[in-house]
């Protein structure tokens, strides 16, 4: 499981030109979801993205966390970072979880994220989302489980 966090002033997920999710002061996080990945995997993942410090202190360190701030969270799924890219100019999506089972660890992972959490909103698994953001920084880390 992969998840690509961008420290963000502001994000949204539109579907067909509706909002969808969108967040102030937070992250946004793109979820990849990898053939084998678990409900622990995503937990664990999940407690890494409420409390990695990429906020800064009062002497403008990352320090803080997001469950410090209080900020929001705006999560997306993205199949894509489950890509294979080493080789070859195009992606390879073979170690990608099939969608019924990746969109259910999706969904777990916003629910469990909604009960820890509460500022929290999501894209909508497998359509064509449009997403904005304002970077912060910017900020920008690849966490892996």
């Amino acid at each position: 499981m992969r998840g690509l966090i961008q420290r963000v002033s502001e994000a949204s997920v539109r579907v067909e030109g509706e909002v969808v999710g969108e967040v102030g002061v937070g992250i946004l996080l793109l979820l990849g979801v990898h053939k084998g990945d678990s409900e622990e995997q995503a937990q664990k993942l999940l407690e890494k993205v409420l409390a990695y410090r990429i906020f800064p202190d009062e002497t403008g360190r990352m320090n803080r966390s997001l469950s410090d701030i209080g900020g929001g969270l705006l999560v997306v799924s993205q199949f894509t970072l489950a890509a294979e890219t080493k080789k070859g100019l195009r992606p390879g999506f073979d170690p990608a979880e099939q969608p019924a089972r990746a969109e259910a660890l999706y969904e777990f992972f916003l629910t469990q994220a909604r009960a820890r959490h509460g500022r929290v909103a999501g894209g909508r698994f497998g359509a064509d989302m449009k997403v904005q953001l304002v970077n912060d920084g910017p900020v920008t880390f690849l966490l892996e489980m």
